[in-house]
């Protein structure tokens, strides 16, 4: 069934010059879903130019802490106690994403995780773009009734043999990608690819080892990034930021996507400078920042409904550095 819907989808049409030159579709299954989880499994396959597979590697990760949930990856502590270390497959990892686009199912997830494990042990992991399944299928407007990549997979013929196992979940997922990439080329769609940002910096909560349980197996059904109270801004907003001005004490700032320095060491500094940060965009939001401003997530919709200001990481970065204060309040550097 898979090979008649990619004979459908194949075309005498010229292959885009502007698709990438190969990809490495990847899975990893992790301790949970926080920013202090870590990957235990990983999968890639290599696949070229047109999605043919080239071949595939597979390793189990030690954690260094409790494996999670259990009951989802199958992945016990007695399993993953003689598994190597993130550090000990780090370099071979890198050789399989190396000049390749990342490509998974719930891209910015995978990509998370893995750059803050190479944030870790101190390297950056060797990727500039990522391509995700799902953008991927809604460009293409497949009929599908939900973005799990069961239906995903259904939808092309693929079967699935174990799920959440990164090793076949990946094969799911390169086997129901090749299609996908045909059918792009052949109607013309322009790719959904982002830019990946490695973090530059890195800060790490102490976690339960392996065998030290925190509650359900240290599992935590929360998003990959948990919210943290912050102390209450201290002075009134002013309003949205204008370009080419500066920032003022009190104003409202949310974040999207990805950022090359940890996520919560941003919202820290903006915080330190007496800025407002927002877990969420409304219209008393004075500005987004943002590395994917073309992206659809919730906050860059409504930042486009409201008319909000977005600029990129670095100009955030650089107006941290001068930010207007409040009235009555200090000047702020940072």
């Amino acid at each position: 069934m898979l090979e008649d819907r990619t004979r459908a989808v194949s075309s005498p049409t010229p292959w885009p010059a502007a698709y990438p030159q190969g990809y490495a579709v990847v899975d990893v299954e992790t301790t949970g879903l926080a920013r202090d989880d870590r990957i235990i499994s990983a999968a890639v396959y290599r696949l070229d130019a047109r999605g043919e597979v080239e071949d595939h590697w597979y390793t189990l990760v030690n954690p260094e802490r409790d494996p999670g949930p259990v009951w989802i990856h199958g992945l016990t502590s007695e399993v993953l106690e003689g598994a190597p270390l993130f550090t000990d497959i780090a370099e071979e990892f890198a050789a399989r994403l190396a000049g390749r686009v990342l490509v998974a199912h719930n891209a910015v997830f995978d990509w998370q995780m893995i750059a803050r494990e190479y944030a870790r042990a101190e390297r950056e992991a060797p990727v500039r773009q990522r391509l995700c399944t799902i953008a991927l299928s809604k460009e293409l407007g497949l009929p599908l009734p939900n973005h799990k990549l069961e239906s995903l997979a259904a939808h092309f013929g693929v079967v699935q043999q174990r799920a959440h196992h990164a090793l076949d979940d990946a094969r799911v997922l390169a086997e129901a990608f090749r299609p996908s990439l045909l059918a792009a080329a052949a109607g013309g769609v322009r790719l959904p690819l982002h830019e990946c940002r490695p973090l530059t910096e890195w800060t790490d909560r102490p976690a339960p080892r392996i065998g030290q349980q925190a509650g359900y197996g240290g599992y935590r059904p929360t998003s990959w990034r948990p919210s943290r109270r912050r102390p209450v801004c201290p002075y009134p907003n002013p309003g949205r930021y204008e370009m080419g001005k500066r920032l003022k004490q009190g104003m409202r700032v949310a974040f999207s996507g990805d950022t090359s320095i940890d996520r919560e060491l941003l919202e820290d500094r903006a915080t330190e400078a007496g800025l407002h940060v927002a877990t969420s965009l409304s219209r008393l939001t004075s500005l987004l920042v943002t590395n994917d401003p073309d992206s659809n997530t919730s906050k860059v919709n409504k930042a486009r409904q409201y008319g909000t200001p977005v600029v990129d990481e670095a100009a955030f970065g650089q107006l941290l550095r001068d930010v207007e204060p409040a009235e009555g309040g200090d000047r702020t550097e940072g």
